[in-house]
């Protein structure tokens, strides 16, 4: 091993070890009441642990960058879940897997055992860079220009634990696809990355300010080429105005597209390039040999056998089994229903795939797996092994694989019970329309409420959790769009809305529109295009029966799964962390960020040194604003308001906006955040003795030294 992957590594292990001490550190205090709840909350997102729908229990979500696990991580993610948690595990359109009723005082221990198996949860949920995502075919794909793999590891590698986005507004999602067929829907992410070469370079189409949700938007091109020794560069630019300009507030708008919105994209692109003496890297090479280890490949020598179940066999070939660009090898897609896989299925399907595949397996944004380099001979094999754990279906990626989140099963914002009902709608395809299994004209995605965690709003046909009101009593339903995802030649679209139904009506709304685009479509007319071509209005007029309640069952009143009235419990979410106004804790926060600080000059990392002091001062400053019950959306805001009500107290940083950006305009050097950690220093004591003064009292504690 190179001296220099050696120190990496020794880091790391730094790292995850004070990560789990830490952890213990808070539960322990936040269980004798020495730790504010939201506060804890907060801390608790940022490390994968998330409040579940049931009270008591929690989800854990683990951060896979770009899908990427090998049969031992598998193995170890089994044995976690049948250890700690009811013995499943759910693969979500993020890469990733989240384990459900999780008990709080498990979760060091479960942190310990990902750590063993190579992985985190470090920034799996809260206000951070979230799991990278990436297409599951990048390395394979005969497509692409070359694989993004590396890429979307050094981008995640970068970010983990870096000051710039612990505390930002809202979350961040980044999505690198392999092609430009963008199979993995950079269209609507906060950062997407399409693989381009010019005049021999390799480089990226860079787009930004994408996002689904109750307002979805596409996202903006930023560059049509940005070399790839930049993209990392650009991101951390972007970032610090997200953390500076970015909503903090107003949940609802607080994601990097309203900021794109309010700001005007030329106007964010100014700010970004701002930002640009103050970053650590102008240029930051990525090492392209970051590539998943295969393991031990098996030979194209299986023996002649039979498939156990021939139709499903030939169905299967058709949709599930891919050509590499590697000649003679297959990649392999695994439909797991709903994405999930029960903890002893998962541990011999690990032994399947080392037996047939190389050890480098993807999750996808389908919810199943893509295995690599399977030999041909192997496929009757690898299918018989499949069937025999349930996991042989046809159909990856086409209509009748459908894409649902876990909506009312454990979500606390879960509206309607939406596996539930991706159970029917699969069933339905299978058995009405049996032509669209090996068919992809139409995707359709379900979420359970408005927040789009099952993609709903980039689906050909989609919905997601509502309810209807009718007399005296609740009846779920579910909101209609169409019109969204991936056209064959990488256009993306948003699905528009159209009507809201009763839930238990949704089966009929799919064989209407089934039959309509059958009878109506022209030609090879890809449905979106149609939907483009009919309009709104059109589908509307077509489903309106459909939505009139002046008629309606007891039944309907049922949910999917349900056999009583439809209650409507809709908890507090935590997908945008929590907000943290208790003016003492606060003015604590900035200590703290001091003495983050400290450690980061004295490890020679200066431009995250120079942000913690800058994040002290903004900090401290929303402090003493927030006494005075002002407002503090923003960063900005915060800097801009600050020398109005406190100008004449704090003279020596007058004017205060301009102070404190002077990070902006200077190189990260070490003489120049020493000098800005000084004044941060002198700030932060000067706040705190001011906020002593107003209450007779000391306000900054010891325990909390995050």
């Amino acid at each position: 091993m190179k001296t220099s992957e050696a120190a990496t590594l020794n880091r790391t292990d730094a790292a995850n070890r004070a990560d789990i001490e830490e952890l213990k550190d808070r539960i322990y205090a936040y269980q004798r009441g020495k730790e504010d709840e939201d506060r804890f909350k907060h801390y608790r997102l940022t490390r994968g642990v998330y409040g579940q729908r049931q009270v008591g229990v929690h989800m854990f979500r683990t951060k896979i960058p770009f899908g990427h696990i090998t049969p031992d991580q598998l193995i170890a993610l089994a044995d976690i879940s049948e250890k700690y948690t009811n013995g499943r595990l759910h693969i979500t359109t993020r890469q990733n897997v989240q384990m459900h009723y999780v008990k709080l005082n498990d979760t060091p221990a479960i942190w310990e055992e990902l750590v063993a198996a190579g992985m985190t949860a470090r920034e799996a949920c809260g206000n951070t860079v979230r799991n990278l995502t990436a297409s599951p075919l990048a390395g394979v794909d005969p497509d692409e220009l070359f694989d993004v793999s590396p890429y979307v590891y050094a981008t995640f590698d970068y970010f983990l634990r870096n000051p710039i986005c612990q505390e930002m507004g809202r979350k961040i999602k980044p999505a690198f696809s392999s092609s430009d067929k963008d199979s993995a829907f950079t269209y609507f992410h906060d950062f997407g990355f399409i693989p381009r070469i010019k005049d021999g370079q390799r480089g990226f189409k860079v787009v930004v300010g994408g996002g689904l949700g109750a307002v979805s938007m596409v996202a903006h091109t930023a560059f049509e080429f940005l070399p790839a020794d930049q993209i990392i560069p650009f991101q951390e630019a972007a970032l610090r105005v997200f953390d500076r300009y970015g909503e903090r507030e107003k949940r609802m708008k607080a994601r990097m597209k309203f900021l794109i919105k309010d700001l005007g994209f030329d106007r964010f692109m100014e700010l970004v390039h701002e930002e640009w003496p103050a970053i650590a890297h102008k240029e930051y090479a990525i090492d392209e040999s970051l590539t998943p280890k295969l393991g031990s490949i098996p030979g194209d020598d299986f023996p002649p056998i039979a498939p156990a179940h021939p139709a499903l066999y030939e169905e299967w070939l058709q949709t599930n089994v891919l050509e590499q660009k590697q000649g003679g090898y297959r990649a392999v897609a695994i439909r797991i229903p709903l994405g999930n896989l029960e903890a002893e299925q998962a541990r011999l399907l690990a032994e399947v795939i080392r037996t047939h595949a190389s050890d480098d397996i993807r999750l996808s944004v389908q919810q199943g797996m893509i295995l690599r380099y399977v030999p041909p001979s192997a496929l009757p094999h690898l299918f018989n092994a499949l069937y025999a754990l349930d996991l042989g279906l046809p159909g990856y990626d086409t209509t009748a694989d459908i894409t649902a989140c876990p909506g009312t099963d454990t979500c606390a914002l879960g509206v309607t019970n939406s596996t539930g009902l991706a159970q029917v709608l699969e069933a339905l395809v299978r058995d009405e329309y049996p032509e669209l299994v090996t068919e992809d004209d139409i995707r359709i995605k379900i979420s359970g409420c408005m927040n789009a965690c099952g993609q709903h709003m980039a689906a050909n046909i989609g919905f997601h959790g509502s309810s209807i009101r009718v007399g005296d009593k609740i009846a779920p339903a579910m909101q209609v769009v169409v019109g969204g995802g991936i056209a064959p030649d990488g256009r993306g679209f948003i699905a528009e809305k159209v009507i809201k139904v009763p839930t238990r009506r949704v089966p009929d709304v799919v064989r209407i529109l089934f039959e309509d685009y059958r009878l109506q479509a022209g030609e090879g007319e890809y449905y979106n295009d149609y939907a483009v071509r009919r309009g709104k209005r059109y589908f509307y007029g077509l489903l309106k029966p459909l939505g009139d309640t002046s008629e309606i069952s007891d039944e309907e009143f049922y949910d999917w799964g349900q056999d009583e009235d439809y209650k409507q419990e809709i908890g507090v979410g935590e997908c945008a962390g929590v907000s943290l106004d208790v003016i003492g804790a606060i003015l604590n926060d900035s200590s703290n960020k001091l003495i983050a600080a400290d450690r980061s000059l004295e490890g020679g990392a200066y431009a995250d040194a120079g942000y913690h002091a800058y994040s002290a001062m903004v900090t401290a400053a929303k402090a003493l604003l927030l006494a005075e019950d002002q407002k503090c959306n923003t960063h900005i805001g915060i800097l801009n308001d600050f020398g109005t009500y406190f100008g004449e107290q704090f003279p020596e940083v007058s004017p205060f906006a301009a102070t404190v950006l002077h990070i902006k305009r200077n190189e990260p050097t070490e003489d120049f955040v020493a000098d800005y950690l000084a004044q941060a220093r002198a700030f932060v004591s000067k706040a705190i003795a001011t906020r002593e003064r107003q209450l007779g009292k000391t306000v900054v504690s010891e325990y909390y030294k995050a």
